[in-house]
This record gives C-alpha cells, sequence and structure tokens, in this order.
C-alpha cells in the first residue's frame, strides 16, 4: 500500500475526526487556534511531517476559529477592531519571525518562551480578570495592541506557536480584558492570520486539503460547546484550565528543546 493511499484509510478519516473533535473543543474553551493540539497529533497518529502537519493545522484552524467567534460574538465578547488591529500587527511579525528563523539559536528561544509561559502560568493564579472588565481602544491602546500583534507574528514564526497562547494572556494582564473577550478577540485574530498562510502553504504543496477539512469539519462541531462551556466557568476556574494547558505547551517545547541539546 503506498503512502498516498494509506492516507485515505478508514484510519486516517478516523484519526482527522478524533483530532478535529478535540482541538475544536479547546478551541472554544480557551481561545486558541488548536495548533498545538493538530500538530503532534498528526505527527504521533499519521506520521505527518513537521512542514506538512503545521500546514495542514493552520487550514484547518480557518473553519474552527470562525465557528468559535461567532459563539463568543452571540455573547458579546469578542472585541472586533482590537481583533483587526491584533492580526495585521501579526501579519507583519510572522514575516519578521520567519526572517529571523535562519539567524537565531532555536532552542535558546525555546527555553525562553517556556520561562514566559511559567511566569503567565503563575500569573494566571494571581491576577483574575473581572467578567465585567472591556477593552477601551483607545490610542495608546491602539500602539500596545499594534505591538502585541507583531511579537505574537514573530513568536509564531519562529516557534510555530499560535497566537491565542499569547494574546488571550496579555489581554488579560495587559490591558485589563475579561477573559471571555480575551478568548474571542483572540480567536478573530487568528481568521485573516491562518488564510493568509494557507493560501501559501498551498502553492507550497504544505497542506492535506483533505485532512485539514475532516479536522475542521469535526472541530466546528465542539468548538461552540466549548465556547459554551467557558461562559458557564467561574473565572478562577478557567484560570486554572488554562493553566494546566500552558503547562502541557510548556513540556512539549521543553522535550523538543532537550532533544535539540542532545542532538547538539
Amino acid at each position: 500500500m503506498t503512502a498516498a493511499v494509506a492516507r485515505r484509510s478508514p484510519r486516517f478519516v478516523l484519526s482527522c475526526i478524533a483530532i478535529g473533535l478535540i482541538a475544536g473543543l479547546l478551541s472554544g474553551l480557551f481561545g486558541v487556534g488548536g495548533g498545538t493540539v493538530i500538530v503532534p497529533m498528526l505527527l504521533l497518529l499519521l506520521h505527518f511531517d513537521q512542514r506538512l502537519a503545521a500546514g495542514t493545522s493552520l487550514a484547518a484552524i480557518v473553519p474552527t476559529a470562525t465557528v468559535g467567534v461567532v459563539s463568543y460574538a452571540i455573547h458579546g465578547s469578542v472585541a472586533w477592531i482590537p481583533a483587526l488591529i491584533l492580526a495585521a500587527g501579526a501579519v507583519v511579525g510572522a514575516q519578521i519571525g520567519t526572517w529571523l528563523l535562519a539567524r537565531l539559536p532555536q532552542n535558546a528561544l525555546r527555553w525562553g518562551f517556556v520561562g514566559f509561559l511559567l511566569v503567565v502560568i503563575v500569573m494566571l493564579f494571581v491576577v483574575v480578570p473581572s467578567r465585567d472588565a472591556e477593552l477601551e481602544l483607545t490610542w495608546l491602546t491602539g500602539l500596545g495592541l499594534a505591538g502585541l500583534g507583531v511579537f505574537t507574528g514573530i513568536m509564531a514564526g519562529l516557534l510555530g506557536v499560535g497566537g491565542g497562547v499569547i494574546v488571550v494572556p496579555a489581554l488579560m494582564f495587559l490591558f485589563g480584558t475579561s477573559d471571555l473577550i480575551a478568548k474571542g478577540t483572540s480567536l478573530l485574530m487568528m481568521i485573516p492570520t491562518a488564510i493568509s498562510g494557507t493560501i501559501g502553504n498551498v502553492r507550497r504543496a504544505n497542506v492535506d486539503l483533505l485532512a485539514a477539512a475532516l479536522i475542521g469539519v469535526a472541530a466546528c462541531t465542539t468548538t461552540a460547546v466549548g465556547a459554551w462551556v467557558a461562559t458557564l466557568l467561574d473565572p478562577f476556574v478557567s484560570n486554572i484550565l488554562f493553566a494546566a494547558f500552558l503547562l502541557f505547551i510548556a513540556s512539549q517545547l521543553s522535550v523538543r528543546a532537550w532533544r535539540a541539546r542532545r542532538r547538539d
């Protein structure tokens, strides 16, 4: 059986659906794209190479984030203009990040980002934003959002880390928004960024369109459920769950950094 045929087997279809269901739930619950789940599971279950897994994940994020935005918007938990400012900054930052990719030591960056995540995890237990807090747009906050978007894009380009793990805590701690607005705004920010990246990946044949479609459609069925659960959770409980999710991501990056160090 060829690799192409193996990828279209019933196991392939069921694996994609399972990946999508899990990623969609986490996307809606935490306001992330789901790439931190999709990429490692594609590598593990379907033996995709890193580039194909990343490109397929980015394409699957488009419908997933769209459903998440609609779900949060129903509850009035999306800051539309700030999300567009973040997205514009992220597009610029991603170009800088990919340029820096060949010029900076990856392992040092991984350990640095792990340290950043650990600080965020601690802050999640110290600062619990009010559910009534909103994001007021001024010239100062606009500049801050643009800077945050650029930083998010740079980290995405350097490490392949989705924007949600940076944007959601930053909006809560630096801009004082509620956790729900932070999550809804983060999901909206991802859509134009993911579309732009997917167009480039399709041109470079770095996307398995069938896998992306299966994962994206499956994720859409659970994203709304995750967003609904997020509205029911106490803000502190939500912070604890998000901290556990960030700890999972930090452990992933630590393992990659450790393996790279051993290879070197």
